[in-house]
């Protein structure tokens, strides 16, 4: 514990230092370092996705910087200081772990996760929705704000009822482009039909994002295996020549 706190107050030193004598440091605000960190963060998810230790914990660092930088800014605006941040997570991580901080009894996580949502209402929340953030990428929002509404009973008892909801939106988008409907509604559709392979994913315990982005990545490795191994320009390549290359790059 005490090489750890030692590591710690050596990062508020430092971050002391940069914000008096560094003119980069000096100029920047909370507007300023929210793109950053928001690229940062983007950056550990790669790194996870990539399982690169190293490059987590270097991920992890950056944003622990920030997170220093943003109580270091609002400890100058006099408004909270990072012992503030520390202690308010602290109390807010006992509060809502009455199971362990308490005489709450629980029996597995969901009970664990309805506790936390009630909570949650105590505290003041509105909505059980309130923490979705508006700016989350939408299929994470999507997925997000299907495992909230989980937690107080608004949730298909089994797996084959939300298929069930996956095949009735497919059929209402084919429709929509059968009958030539407007762009707006085939949109509509289209969303619906995401919505729904989303919630079906949670049932499996697929993450969708992270699936979505494993095949990205697949598809990025078998485009670029195309181009590399191309005999000529690939706007003068039939499309049954360069699926002969996209197959050879599955095999790889």
């Amino acid at each position: 514990m005490e090489k750890k706190l030692e590591a710690f107050g050596r990062l508020l030193t430092i971050m002391d230092e940069l914000r008096e004598k560094c003119p980069w440091d000096r100029k920047q605000t909370f507007e300023t370092l929210r793109m950053l960190t928001i690229e940062e963060t983007y950056e550990l998810a790669d790194a996870i996705l990539n399982e690169d230790l190293n490059e987590i914990k270097e991920e992890l660092g950056d944003l622990m910087l920030h997170m220093v930088f943003y109580a270091k800014i609002a400890e100058e605006k006099k408004a909270f200081d990072i012992a503030d941040v520390l202690n308010a997570v602290c109390e807010k991580l006992i509060n809502r772990h009455p199971h362990i901080y308490g005489d709450v009894e629980v029996n597995g996580e969901e009970d664990v996760m309805k506790n936390w949502e009630q909570i949650k209402k105590k505290e003041g929340k509105k909505s059980v929705l309130s923490g979705v953030p508006n700016s989350l990428p939408a299929m994470v929002k999507a997925y997000r704000m299907q495992d909230k509404t989980k937690q107080v009973g608004f949730e298909w008892e089994n797996k084959d009822q939300v298929w069930e909801k996956v095949e009735e939106e497919l059929a209402e988008m084919r429709e929509t482009i059968q009958e030539k409907m407007s762009h707006e509604k085939k949109e509509e559709e289209f969303g619906d039909v995401l919505f729904s392979l989303i919630n079906y994913a949670r049932f499996e315990g697929i993450d969708p994002e992270t699936a979505l982005e494993r095949t990205n990545r697949k598809f990025k490795k078998r485009f670029e295996y195309i181009e590399a191994n191309a005999t000529q320009d690939l706007n003068d390549m039939s499309l049954e020549e360069m699926d002969k290359l996209w197959n050879e790059a599955k095999g790889i």
